[in-house]
This record gives structure tokens, sequence and C-alpha cells, in this order.
């Protein structure tokens, strides 16, 4: 059994005027062994700068990975940490539940 987590972009919002991108709803899926088990999503908001900076990346050029980047500086690493403990815990309960329902008959 391996846990793992993974990090995709679900959507983004940019201003059109200058493509920069303002939002960026993410998710991130709990997987065991390949399997999607638990999963959560949030978003990260952006405050664009009174001049774009010198490293600006244009939408167009952008990949998920370093969105994804972005996302996780944003949140830092704490969060980061949080979330996909939280994802394990989850699938382990999931894996090992701890109560029932049902009728014994």
């Amino acid at each position: 059994m391996a846990i793992t987590a993974s990090w995709e972009v679900n959507t983004m919002e940019r201003e059109l005027s200058d493509n920069y991108v303002t939002k960026i709803i993410y998710r991130v899926k709990g997987l065991d062994d390949d399997t999607e088990k638990a999963r959560t999503t949030g978003e990260v908001t952006f405050t664009k700068p009174s001049t774009l900076p010198s490293d600006f990346k244009n939408y167009d050029s952008l990949s998920e990975s370093i969105c994804i980047t972005w996302v996780r500086d944003a949140l830092g690493a704490d969060l980061v940490t949080a979330i996909e403990t939280n994802l394990t815990n989850e699938i382990n309960f999931i894996n090992t539940p701890i109560t029932a329902t049902g009728k014994p008959w």
C-alpha cells in the first residue's frame, strides 16, 4: 500500500487585458496504489502588482507544473503538509475502519 498525493489544477481565472492569473483552483487527490480514495479542493488568489515582474509568465506559456508550484508556494510548506497528511489519514481510515453500520441479523 503506497499512499501518495497528486496535485492538479482544476481551473484558473485571469485578467484578459494582460493574462495575469488572479486565481488558481486546485485539487489534491489521495491515491492508494494509484486508486483515488480521497480528495480535497481549494483555491489560491494572487494579487496583481502595480507593474508586472520581470519573471512574468504569459498565460499561454504556463504549464500545470508551474501553476502547482505557485499554489504550493502560496500555501506554504506547513499547509501543504497538513493537506497531504489529512488525505493520508482519511485513506488509512477507509482502509482500516473503526466503526461499522448494519444489523446482526
